[in-house]
């Protein structure tokens, strides 16, 4: 463990003024201490789904609410956090007990992203909204590369019928050209066409399967266009 957590600070591009504050965002209830990071944790949460939330809000202009949320919760989530967590090395520097620390709990998600929410949270209480935005942003940005409908919740069907509505007026139509093979190992070959010009062909061992592979392979050619 680092009990230095400058390095964390220069990963994060801010410096805390308040020493306890980081202090008590990275001090894990196992520590056994007065204080632990779980009120921060709480205020965390709160602020990563407001500015999570904007940021969706602007980045897809065209989307639904349902969709919107279903984005968030792929971010705004445990696994996501964690993500994030590793990304700025958080684990080498949350305040465990021994014990905590030889089960490995610097590895764990919950801990990590719970100390993740708790960093935010104080960033939060001590420099307000515009400050923290920015450093979201940029993890967000660094960790999940462009971030697309696709790529988080791997419904390209979802993603590819946004596009085309905002670009064509028109949604995919997807046509079954040919299924082979037995029953129990069909194989089913399908065509992409939007108004009435054909994008993609694809198969897959259902028409969903087929379907989403064929949506994939036309988002990855409108993106080119």
């Amino acid at each position: 463990m680092h009990k230095d957590y400058k390095e964390l600070e220069q990963c994060l591009d801010y410096q805390f003024k308040n020493q306890n504050l980081i202090i008590e965002a990275l001090t894990h209830k196992s520590y056994k201490k007065s204080y632990n990071n779980e009120r921060l944790e709480f205020l965390g949460d709160a602020v990563l789904n407001l500015i999570v939330g904007e940021f969706l809000y602007k980045k897809f202009p065209n989307s639904h609410e349902g969709d919107l949320s279903k984005i968030r919760a792929s971010l705004v989530n445990e696994q996501g956090f964690t993500k994030l967590a590793k990304a700025i090395h958080l684990g080498d520097y949350i305040f465990l007990s021994d014990s905590e620390d030889r089960n490995k709990g610097r590895q764990k998600a919950s801990i990590l992203s719970d100390a993740f929410e708790a960093i935010m949270g104080a960033i939060y209480l001590e420099a307000g909204l515009e400050v923290l935005k920015p450093i979201i942003l940029k993890l967000l940005e660094e960790n999940y590369d462009k971030i697309n409908l696709d790529e988080l919740f791997s419904d390209y069907k979802t993603a590819l019928q946004e596009v085309t509505q905002a670009q064509f007026g028109s949604i995919p139509i997807y046509k079954l050209d040919n299924a082979t093979g037995p029953d129990h190992e069909k194989i089913f070959e399908l065509s992409l066409w939007i108004n009435d010009k054909k994008y993609a062909t694809a198969s897959g061992k259902s028409k969903k399967l087929a379907q989403q592979e064929a949506a994939k392979k036309t988002l990855q050619l409108l993106r080119k266009i």
